[in-house]
């Protein structure tokens, strides 16, 4: 691609940034990402997260630019699109086709931080937690751990009714679901005294199943709550 050619007067700023993006590729980068298990079957430019937040700070809530970003099918480029869109426009139909695309945790985790901010976070969070595909499950319990982290508005109660949802999938053995089961199990016990005392509760619940996976979340969890 010749970025020169790009910025010519005319082009769609989605073109623009996708040359600019091609402009930083470090593929000694890409190769780091692959060993923290960022590995993706669409084409990778080894971008940081701090450049493409650095990107994204001019061109928030742009659900136009998102949605062709998006569709550049670069890896990097689709983080940004997570970074650029507007949660109030997003929809249902494209939270699926969005987060059906992603094939590895970082994609996955960026998606989740949009879609926590959204209307129908609640309801995605408890339906991807119930599919079968290692990163839309993955997705669901990422979501209930942006929410607890983003959210500061919502009320005890939709929390609580998380935690049989990550009792329940906590037997998974996948590294990238057993991780986020973990993560939504802590960052909900990190919201207040109660919700600590509820996740805790949970945790001691799950540290009972006959799993590696449940055990291994019980105890980082109970390490981490005990210690608040």
């Amino acid at each position: 691609m010749c970025c020169e050619a790009c910025f010519q007067v005319g082009l769609s700023e989605s073109v623009r940034l996708v040359a600019h993006l091609y402009s930083l590729r470090n593929d000694a980068n890409v190769a780091g990402q692959a060993r923290f298990g960022i590995v993706s079957q669409a084409e990778q430019l080894g971008l940081a997260m701090p450049v493409l937040r650095a990107l994204a700070r001019s061109h928030r809530r742009d659900h136009a630019l998102a949605l062709e970003l998006w569709d550049s099918g670069i890896h990097d480029a689709r983080i940004l699109a997570t970074l650029v869109e507007n949660p109030k426009q997003i929809t249902r139909g494209q939270m699926e086709q969005w987060v059906r695309a992603a094939d590895n945790w970082a994609l996955t985790d960026a998606l989740a931080f949009l879609i926590d901010r959204t209307e129908f976070a609640e309801e995605k969070a408890l339906a991807w937690s119930e599919r079968k595909g290692e990163f839309v499950k993955r997705a669901g319990f990422a979501t209930m751990a942006g929410m607890a982290i983003h959210r500061k508005e919502l009320p005890d109660d939709v929390f609580r009714r998380f935690l049989p949802v990550i009792a329940r999938e906590a037997t998974d053995e996948r590294n990238f679901v057993k991780k986020a089961v973990n993560w939504a199990l802590r960052q909900i016990g990190k919201r207040n005294p109660a919700l600590r005392c509820a996740a805790i509760a949970e945790a001691k619940r799950i540290a009972t199943l006959d799993s590696r996976a449940a055990r291994w979340i019980a105890a980082d969890a109970l390490r981490e709550l005990k210690s608040v």
